[in-house]
């Protein structure tokens, strides 16, 4: 193959001296190159450096069908006995990119199959990964100019390709109901909703497509007509090692502390959900603490809560675990909304692994994690939230147990597995024709 390729680009440097001439050779040569050679250039060449744009396989397409060698006859999948899986997305999201790439990547490559992956804006590095291909995973890719290129070379490669997602990117209905949204400016909200049908043309593009919880399948099949794979987020080596030494670091100071994890910008929607309950609880003692992990605008706390709130920063997942195992209990409000109903329960996950117990809503797929009264509380009215975290307050024994409880069912039960409930056998199947 790889040979193949050096014929392929001698022809297209000499082609190029020819028709266009020398100079323009030796600077789409020198073009080639420095793309080539770019992951291996420390970080402060690569700023403000663009990427390959939406023409870097023109050349090569027009060389290939000019030398009648531009179709594959038979796909990949046919020829070799080992599945070969080139992962392409946005992995701009570090909780995205280890719940939806990395992990999965991981249990793939523990089984029979391998798997390598890129950065969408990565031209190089993914065109060739999949040149050596059975499969393609699209992950959270809208369509782009550099989308549809990739996407094009995958098809003229005859590989299955696979869309997956764990957010209702695709619908305006989920969006226009999403109570976060009113914590952006319009103008943040009004550039989602204008990608929603980018999205949408990228999942009904694709053979197959694979969706985080059963909420997100429902709805997704409002959508598409394409197959629909459930692959839930689920604990990893990673989590289960982090989680084990957060919780050894932890130490009983006879303060209780109540942990609210927010992942971005919109989430004081949700907590505004609970706001009063909370307050009257953390209030109701001088050794109560709410802590927050991640973005928050404090002013948007009750002047009192605020003093007897502690927000961390974002953090490695280590240090976010090791945070997190300090709390007694993590609350994890939702509105109930479209949006919301298609939301994993990868915060409950953490926090069992740190042996936290966790008072959750009714919504997503956090009541299907979560045990009542063994590894946390499902809270189905608002005054459930008081009486949950009143009740773990006064027996810290009782919580402790939980989070030990929440700690084994994640060890037994949400880690990668071929099990149903964490990845729909027709999914591996797929992956195996």
């Amino acid at each position: 193959m790889a040979s193949v390729s050096k014929v392929l680009l001698i022809r297209r440097f000499l082609h190029a001296w020819r028709t266009e001439g020398g100079g323009w050779a030796l600077r789409r040569t020198g073009g080639y190159l420095m793309r080539r050679l770019r992951p291996l250039w420390p970080g402060w060449l690569c700023r403000n450096r663009p990427a390959a744009g939406a023409s870097y396989l023109l050349g090569m397409w027009q060389t290939l069908a000019r030398e009648e060698a531009f179709h594959v006859t038979k796909s990949p999948a046919i020829l070799q006995r080992r599945r070969q899986i080139a992962l392409i997305g946005d992995l701009n999201l570090p909780q995205c990119r280890k719940y939806r790439v990395e992990q999965l990547a991981s249990y793939l490559q523990s089984g029979s199959v391998d798997v390598e992956y890129a950065h969408y804006e990565d031209v190089p590095r993914a065109t060739r990964i999949m040149q050596l291909a059975t499969h393609v995973i699209e992950y959270r890719l809208q369509s782009t100019p550099v989308t549809e290129m990739l996407r094009y070379e995958a098809r003229r490669l005859r590989l299955p390709i696979l869309y997956d997602l764990d957010d209702p990117l695709f619908s305006i209905s989920a969006y226009e109901t999403y109570r976060n949204m009113q914590a952006l400016d319009p103008a943040h909200k009004a550039g989602f909703l204008a990608a929603a049908p980018r999205y949408l043309n990228m999942m009904n593009g694709a053979d197959v497509m694979s969706v985080s919880t059963p909420g997100m399948v429902a709805h997704a099949a409002l959508y598409t007509s394409r197959p629909l794979f459930l692959r839930r987020n689920f604990a990893d080596h990673e989590t289960l090692n982090a989680g084990r030494s957060a919780a050894r670091g932890k130490r009983p100071d006879g303060v209780f502390r109540v942990a609210f994890s927010s992942g971005s910008r919109g989430h004081e929607m949700d907590l505004a959900e609970i706001i009063e309950p909370l307050s009257i609880f953390v209030l109701g003692a001088e050794n109560r603490q709410l802590m927050i992990l991640g973005h928050f605008d404090r002013k948007l706390l009750p002047a009192a809560l605020a003093k007897r709130t502690r927000i961390t920063g974002f953090a490695d997942y280590p240090r976010y675990l090791a945070t997190l195992a300090q709390a007694d209990c993590a609350v994890m409000p939702m509105c109930d909304d479209l949006f919301n109903r298609c939301k994993s329960a990868v915060r409950v996950l953490d926090a069992a692994a740190a042996g936290v117990p966790s008072i959750v809503s009714a919504v997503g797929d956090l009541p299907n994690v979560v045990k009542h009264g063994r590894t946390g509380m499902i809270a189905e009215t608002g005054s459930d939230w008081g009486r949950g975290l009143h009740q773990m307050a006064s027996a810290p024994e009782t919580a402790s147990q939980m989070g030990h409880a929440a700690r084994q069912d994640l060890e037994a039960r949400w880690v990668g597995s071929n099990a149903a409930h964490i990845i729909d056998p027709e999914m591996l199947r797929w992956l195996e024709t």
